[in-house]
C-alpha cells in the first residue's frame, strides 16, 4: 500500500490524525530493507508502529499467507489484529490463541489471510495439522520479543522458523531488550530504532509513592489505600478527556478510579480478590489459570468500568488494551526491574499522568530497582466510594452470529426504550457481547428485552453478578 493511502486509513478508522516519531520513523525506515528492532515504551503506541510498515511492505492479496505477527498472550494477539484489520482493510487478517473453540479458527483459515496474528504454540499446531501453510512467510514480526524467545517459548520459535524459510525481513519490538537473540533468527544487520530513552519521560508523569503497612498481611492496609485514592480531594491523574470519555464517566457517576492491583502469584491473586469482593468493592480477577472466555470479560468488565480495581499477576503487565488507569498498586513487589517497567506502563500512557503505590509490609525492604519519589501516609478516616456503579449485561449473540455495536445499540434504544445515556461501552466477541448500563435500569431492561428478536433472533439477556 502507499504511504498516503495507510495514513488516510488510520485517520478515518482509528481516528488518528497524526503518527508520532517512533511510528514515523518506522513507517519511512521500512523502506531501507533491513530487519528492524523497535524499542519503545509501553503505552508508546509500539503497535500501530509495527503496523505501518507492514501495510506499506504487503502485496495485493496473493491467495498465500504475507505475513505472520507472533505475540506471547491471547490478549495480545486479539488487540493487534484489531489494529492491523483497521489499519488494512484491503488485507485479511486472522488471529489464533489458545482457549476458545478451534473450530472457529479452521473455519476462518478455510479462506487464506494475508496476516496471521497468533500466538507460538497456536500457530505451530495449526501448522503441524496442515491448516495453514507459513512457507510462503516473507515477513515476520514479533512483538514483546523478550517474552516471545525466552525459555519456554524458544523451542516453539525455532520450529516455526524452520516452517517460515522464505522470511526476507523480521521485525522486533519490546519495551525491554533482550540480552541475546537467538541464531535461528538470522538476523541480517538489523536497524536498531531505539525511542527507549522515552521511558524518563513516563517516568516523570509517574508519581512512584511507598505505602508502608503495620500488618505483614497488608489486606486492610490495600483496603484504606483504595479508600484513599477514591477519598474527596485527591487529583485525578487523568488528562483532559474527550467525548467518549465525558460520556463513559457520566454514565458511571462518582464510581471508583480505575486500578491495578499486581501480585505476584494466582494464589494471591484469588486472595486479595476474595478479601475485596466480599467488602463490596467493583474489582475483577484476572489471572492465566482463568478460561479465555474469563480474562476477555475480566478485561471489558474493567474497560468499561462496571468493574474498576483489576486485581491481577504479571500477565496483565503487557500487550492488554486497557484505558485510562489512574494508579497501579504493588501489593507484592515485582521480582525483576522489566516486571516494575511493564507493570507501571499501565498507567501514566499517552501524555497522561499516573499514581504507582509500593505496598510494604514491617519487616518488607524495598527493591535495589525501585525507587520512589516519596511516601504515602494512609488515613483511615478517608472513605471513598468503591461501589459498582454500571452493571454489565450478557447478551447471548457475537460476530459469529452477525452482531455488531449498533445492532445493540439500536436495540437498546429502539426496543427497550433506553436513552443513549443509559449506556456504556459495548464490546462484542465471537459468540457473546457485554454491555455496561445504569445499575437502576437493569430490572427494567430485563424485564423488557424478555421475548424481544435482536436482529431476528431472541436472545438471552442476564446480568454478570
Amino acid at each position: 500500500m502507499k504511504e498516503k493511502e495507510i495514513l488516510e486509513g488510520i485517520r478515518k478508522r482509528l481516528g488518528i490524525e497524526e503518527l508520532n516519531g517512533m511510528q514515523q520513523e518506522m513507517l519511512s525506515r521500512s523502506s531501507e530493507g533491513r530487519d528492524i528492532i523497535l524499542l519503545s515504551p509501553t503505552g508508546s503506541g509500539k503497535t500501530l508502529a509495527f503496523t505501518l510498515p507492514v501495510m506499506k511492505l504487503l502485496k495485493p492479496s496473493t491467495g498465500r499467507i504475507q505475513c505472520v505477527v507472533v505475540a506471547p498472550s491471547r490478549e495480545l494477539v486479539i488487540q493487534i489484529a484489531a489494529v492491523m484489520r483497521e489499519a488494512g482493510k484491503a488485507f485479511r487478517v486472522v488471529a489464533l490463541y489458545g482457549g476458545h473453540k478451534v473450530e472457529d479458527e479452521v473455519n476462518s483459515l478455510k479462506v487464506t489471510p494475508d496476516i496471521v496474528v497468533a500466538t507460538p504454540g497456536r500457530l505451530l499446531d495449526h501448522s503441524v495439522r496442515h491448516n495453514l501453510e507459513l512457507l510462503p512467510v516473507r515477513l515476520l514480526v514479533l512483538d514483546e520479543f523478550d517474552k516471545t524467545l525466552e525459555l519456554g517459548f524458544e523451542e516453539e520459535m525455532e520450529k516455526l522458523m524452520k516452517r517460515m524459510k522464505n522470511v526476507s525481513r523480521i521485525i522486533l519490538t519490546s519495551a525491554t531488550n533482550a540480552d541475546i537473540l537467538p541464531e535461528f533468527l538470522k538476523l541480517d544487520n538489523p536497524l536498531t530504532i531505539d525511542f527507549s530513552s522515552e521511558a524518563e519521560e513516563v517516568r516523570a508523569r509517574m508519581n512512584i509513592r511507598k505505602v508502608s503497612s503495620d500488618n505483614p498481611d497488608k489486606l486492610e492496609s490495600l483496603l484504606t489505600l483504595l479508600h484513599n485514592i477514591n477519598s474527596p480531594g485527591l487529583e485525578s491523574g487523568l488528562k483532559g478527556e474527550g467525548e467518549k470519555e465525558k460520556k463513559e464517566k457520566e454514565i458511571a457517576g462518582n464510581g471508583p478510579e480505575k486500578a491495578i492491583i499486581f501480585v505476584n502469584h494466582r494464589e494471591s491473586a484469588e486472595r486479595v480478590y476474595e478479601f475485596l469482593k466480599k467488602r463490596r468493592v467493583a474489582c475483577v480477577l484476572y489471572h492465566g489459570a482463568l478460561e479465555q472466555k474469563d480474562r476477555e470479560m475480566a478485561v471489558a468488565l474493567f474497560n468499561n468500568g462496571s468493574r474498576p480495581i483489576l486485581v491481577a499477576t504479571d500477565l496483565a503487565a503487557r500487550g492488554l488494551d486497557i484505558e485510562r488507569v489512574k494508579a497501579v498498586v504493588h501489593y507484592h513487589q515485582p521480582l525483576t526491574p522489566e516486571a516494575f517497567t511493564h507493570r507501571n506502563g499501565r498507567t501514566a500512557r499517552v501524555d497522561e499522568v499516573g499514581d504507582v503505590y509500593l505496598l510494604l509490609g514491617p519487616e518488607e525492604e524495598l527493591k535495589e530497582f525501585v525507587s520512589p519519589d516519596g511516601t504515602f501516609d494512609l488515613d483511615e478516616t478517608k472513605k471513598g466510594d468503591l461501589s459498582q456503579k454500571l452493571m454489565t449485561i450478557y447478551v447471548s449473540g457475537g460476530k459469529r452470529e452477525k452482531l455488531s455495536k449498533g445492532d445493540i445499540l439500536g436495540f437498546l434504544i429502539k426496543e427497550c426504550g433506553l436513552e443513549s445515556s443509559d449506556i456504556g461501552k459495548i464490546d462484542v466477541f465471537d459468540h457473546y457481547s457485554l454491555v455496561a448500563v445504569r445499575e437502576g435500569i437493569v430490572p427494567k431492561l430485563l424485564n423488557i428485552a424478555e421475548g424481544k428478536k435482536l436482529k431476528g433472533e431472541k436472545r438471552k439477556f442476564r446480568p454478570l453478578d
